[in-house]
């Protein structure tokens, strides 16, 4: 299996500096500071990173699960909202919430919940993410 890459840099004291990212692959990149990330500022952060690693693994992991159920999705979206609170002397991940809405022909909506259920917990990124409070709203759509 693959291993993927990733670097940044980040300049300067914590409010006044700026960071940058960017993707071995070129695609994505970006920079970062403290207002983007922990204010309104707008541009990028690693929580955004994270939302969208999250969605995306979970979105392909869940098409898995159903199609192995024998009812394969026809689509799955996920918005993912990753939030980070200060927590003691420092800040932490606490909490991702993820809403699915999927296009799933011949399944009833217990077993679209089970599979998805099981997916919120089997998904790489959610496992990298076991310390995270993980919260899923899933809906069938027709």
């Amino acid at each position: 299996m693959p291993t993927r890459k990733a670097n940044a840099t980040w300049e300067g004291g914590l409010q006044g500096g700026k960071g940058s990212f960017a993707g071995e692959s070129g695609v994505i990149s970006g920079g970062y500071s403290f207002g983007t990330r922990f204010g309104d500022a707008a541009g990028t952060n690693p929580e955004e990173l994270l939302a969208a690693a999250e969605a995306a693994c979970f979105s392909m992991a869940l098409a898995v699960g159903l199609e192995q159920a024998g009812t394969p999705a026809t689509r799955v979206q996920t918005e993912a909202a990753c939030t980070v609170d200060k927590v003691a002397e420092g800040f932490k991940i606490t909490t991702m919430k993820l809403q699915v809405r999927a296009q799933v022909p011949g399944i009833d909506d217990a077993k679209f919940q089970e599979i998805a259920a099981a997916t919120k917990v089997g998904c790489p990124v959610s496992k990298a993410l076991a310390g995270v409070d993980i919260q899923l709203e899933a809906h069938l759509e027709s």
